[in-house]
C-alpha cells in the first residue's frame, strides 16, 4: 500500500504535551517537525517546535491553561511552519482500563469504554477524554487511534499481573496493568533485533518504573493498578503499606478525594524533601549538604536497585541494564546511586564514563553491562498509528 500521508501523535501529561508530524521515508517513521508544550496551567507556558534536523525553528512563551489550549496553539505553529493536513492522529493513553489492553482505532464504542474506565486512571483518562474530543473537533472525518501504555504489558504472566486480593475484587479488573508502555517498546525497537535474554529497563522521570524484559517481553514491572505503585516517583509515594492509608482515615479524617492528592501530588521526592521533585536541584542541594534531599535521593537510588535486584531473580540473571528517561538520561547521580549497589551483579561501574554522559557506563567486559538511551515514545505512536492506518 501506498504511502497514506503525515500522521500527528499527541502525547499528554500532567503538566506538558509532546507532539510530532511524522511521514514515511525509506519503510520508517521519519520526524517532520517535533514539539512540546511545558508548564500547562501556568502563568507562563512554553511552547518549543523542532524540525527533523533537531533544530528549533519556532518557540514561543504563551499561557495554556490546558491539554487542550496547547493542542491547538501546537497545531497552529505546526499549519504556520507548513506542516501538512495530517492523514491520521496517534494518542498515548496512560490507561484503558481491563478491556483496552491494544492499540486500536478509536470508535464510540472504544470512547464509551474508555469513559467507563475512568475510576481506573481519575488523574489520566478524564484529561486524555478531553483531548481526544478536541482533537477530533479540529480534524473532523481525520482517522484517530489510541495507544495504551498498558498493552506492552499484556505479556505479563498471571504470576506477576494478579494481585493478592481475594477472587471477587480481582473479578472487577484489579490487577497489576503496569506503565511506560510505549517507552520500553521504543527502547526494544532500539537494542533490536539482539536484545539481550535478560534485561531490565529503569524509565525515570518525574514519573518512574522499571520492568523485566525476557527477550524483549515484559514479564514484571514495579507500576501496578495505577501509576502511583512501585518505587517512588516526582510526587507520588511508589508501593506504600495500605495501613498508611487506613491510618491517616482514622487519625486525620482523610477522605478518598485528599489521599489520592497525597499519595499522587504531595509524596516521592517532593514529599521526601519538603517542596521540590526536580533531581537536578535535588543532587544539587545534596551536594551543598541538605539533608532532606540527600534523603531523597538515597531513597530513590535505594528503591531502583532493590527493584532491580528482585528483576535479577525474576530473570534468573541479569544481561543488561538500561537507564531512559528524563532522570535516567541526565542524572549522573542517581545512575551511580543506583549501579554502585549492584555489583553483585556484574555491574562494573566506570564513573568516568557515567560522569561524561557516555552511552555505556560500564568497563569494558562488565558481564552486566549499563547502557543510557533516549526513549522515544512519539515514534512509537507514530509507528502504530500508521500500521492501524493501513489495517
Amino acid at each position: 500500500m501506498s504511502d497514506p500521508g503525515p500522521v500527528l501523535v499527541i502525547n499528554s501529561g500532567s503538566s506538558s504535551l509532546k507532539f510530532g508530524l511524522y511521514v514515511e521515508q525509506d519503510g520508517q517513521e521519519a520526524v517532520r517537525f517535533k514539539g512540546s508544550a511545558t508548564r500547562i496551567g501556568a502563568e507562563q507556558g512554553r511552547l518549543v517546535v523542532k524540525d527533523g534536523a533537531g533544530e528549533q525553528v519556532r518557540a514561543a512563551d504563551v499561557r495554556q491553561p490546558s491539554q487542550e489550549d496547547a493542542f491547538h496553539e501546537a497545531v497552529r505553529h505546526l499549519e504556520e511552519l507548513g506542516g501538512a493536513r495530517p492523514r491520521a492522529l496517534g494518542h498515548r493513553v496512560v490507561h484503558g482500563g481491563p478491556h483496552l489492553r491494544q492499540h486500536q482505532a478509536l470508535t464510540p464504542e472504544v470512547m464509551k469504554a474508555l469513559e467507563d474506565a475512568t475510576h481506573f486512571a481519575p488523574l489520566h483518562i478524564p484529561p486524555a477524554l478531553r483531548l481526544i474530543r478536541a482533537a477530533q473537533q479540529r480534524y473532523p472525518g481525520v482517522p484517530q487511534f489510541v495507544c495504551f501504555d498498558t498493552a506492552f504489558h499484556a505479556t505479563l504472566p498471571e504470576v506477576a499481573s494478579t494481585l493478592p486480593l481475594p477472587r471477587s475484587v480481582r473479578e472487577q479488573g484489579v490487577q497489576r496493568y503496569g506503565f511506560h508502555g510505549l517507552s520500553y517498546e521504543s527502547i526494544v525497537a532500539r537494542l533490536a533485533p539482539q536484545v539481550p535474554a535478560r534485561t531490565v529497563v529503569a524509565h525515570l522521570g518525574n514519573g518512574a518504573s522499571l520492568v523485566a524484559l525476557e527477550n524483549g517481553r515484559s514479564v514484571d514491572t514495579s507500576m501496578g493498578f495505577t501509576p502511583t505503585g512501585g518505587i517512588p516517583s516526582g510526587t507520588r509515594t511508589g508501593d506504600l503499606d495500605p495501613g498508611v492509608l487506613l491510618f491517616l482515615m482514622r487519625t486525620r479524617g482523610m477522605d478518598a478525594d485528599a489521599l489520592e492528592t497525597l499519595v499522587n501530588r504531595d509524596a516521592g521526592l517532593r514529599g521526601l524533601s519538603d517542596g521540590t521533585s526536580d533531581m537536578q536541584a535535588l543532587a544539587r542541594d545534596a551536594a551543598a549538604g541538605d539533608a532532606a534531599a540527600a534523603l531523597a535521593v538515597e531513597v530513590f537510588t535505594r528503591s531502583i536497585a532493590k527493584t532491580v535486584g528482585a528483576y535479577a531473580a525474576v530473570l534468573g540473571g541479569l544481561d543488561l541494564l538500561v537507564f531512559t528517561g528524563g532522570i535516567g538520561e541526565n542524572s549522573a547521580r542517581v545512575r551511580q546511586g543506583v549501579c554502585e549497589r549492584l555489583g553483585h551483579l556484574g555491574i562494573r561501574f566506570d564513573a568516568r564514563r557515567n560522569e561524561a554522559g557516555a552511552e555505556v557506563i560500564t568497563t569494558d567486559g562488565a558481564p552486566c553491562p549499563v547502557r543510557v538511551l533516549p526513549s522515544d515514545e512519539e515514534v512509537q505512536l507514530a509507528r502504530h498509528t500508521r500500521r492501524l492506518l493501513r489495517g
